[in-house]
């Protein structure tokens, strides 16, 4: 199968790509500069010259791919509507592109939490419309089938973690090392739910393969770590005492990461690892961060 990638580069598409060459898949990656283009190389794949302000690269790439892996996003928090503006328009090029052909789009999402519900794949995606955080792409991917696309939503973890990572745990740790305390909001019994990088990257893999248009699956090896556990293991890695921060002040302490970090978001994974046979096998989160890979 001939399958085009973007965020080929990134922290999953690099942890991806491998699996789907592995599985005997044709992979073309979607590369916005030169060093980008050198690394989708690297992992064995093909470049495509494009970024997600050029739509009709995109078009090019889907256009020969029978299955398309959108995991790339704008992770601009200082313009936040506008990465979601952006991102409803990247995935309406790729259903236009694959609209009537039965190919697969598998899109990278979030998970949403509801307070003292543990989130499945069969629940629906809290954000619809256009104006929704990440464009509400989750669910248009979903709806797909009415225009004769296999839509997959990717719904990751919360954490993505692992040796290397810049995402929000990186954030925490650098954050603690700056204020000089390990910082969790209120009581600190919010959840995050986890997953290895490797772990990841199989699970979107697996999905190329295995599942059906219209699901999601849930990149969760953890279903939901105590806030105040992680940011313990944090002040432990850095060298620094761990302290409450009222909900009030956070945005303060935290900058942009202040809101997410006060989300309580639990989530299972049982239904996809029925349905694709996945079982996680990497580190846990607080694992990696006593090992070190979050020095700050």
């Amino acid at each position: 199968m001939r399958v085009f990638v973007t965020g080929a580069s990134g922290w999953i598409g690099s942890a991806t790509v491998p699996g789907l060459l592995a599985a005997g898949h044709e992979v073309t990656g979607l590369a916005r500069s030169d060093a980008s283009a050198r690394a989708v190389e690297a992992l064995g794949a093909r470049a495509h010259a494009g970024s997600l302000d050029d739509l009709e690269s995109l078009r090019a790439g889907a256009e020969k791919a029978d299955a398309v892996v959108h995991l790339a996003f704008k992770h601009d928090f200082t313009d936040y509507a506008g990465a979601g503006r952006t991102e409803r328009a990247v995935v309406e090029t790729f259903l236009d592109e694959l609209a009537g052909s039965g190919r697969k789009l598998l899109l990278a999402s979030g998970l949403a939490g509801r307070p003292g519900a543990v989130l499945t794949e069969d629940d629906p995606t809290a954000f619809t419309g256009p104006d929704a955080p990440r464009g509400g792409t989750d669910g248009l991917v979903l709806a797909a089938a009415g225009r004769g696309v296999a839509g997959v939503a990717l719904r990751f973890s919360a954490t993505v973690h692992g040796a290397g990572d810049h995402g929000f745990t990186a954030v925490l740790a650098r954050t603690a090392r700056e204020r000089g305390v390990s910082g969790y909001v209120g009581d600190g019994q919010h959840h995050w739910p986890a997953v290895h990088v490797s772990d990841a990257g199989r699970a979107v893999a697996l999905a190329v393969d295995r599942a059906e248009g219209g699901t999601a699956v849930h990149a969760v090896a953890e279903e939901g770590i105590a806030t105040r556990e992680i940011a313990e293991a944090i002040g432990r890695a850095v060298g620094v005492p761990t302290v409450s921060v009222d909900p009030d002040d956070a945005a303060e302490h935290f900058g942009w990461l202040g809101t997410f970090w006060g989300m309580d978001i639990r989530a299972s994974s049982a239904l996809t690892r029925e349905r694709l046979g996945w079982e996680p096998t990497g580190p846990t989160l607080l694992e990696d961060i006593a090992a070190g890979a979050y020095p700050g």
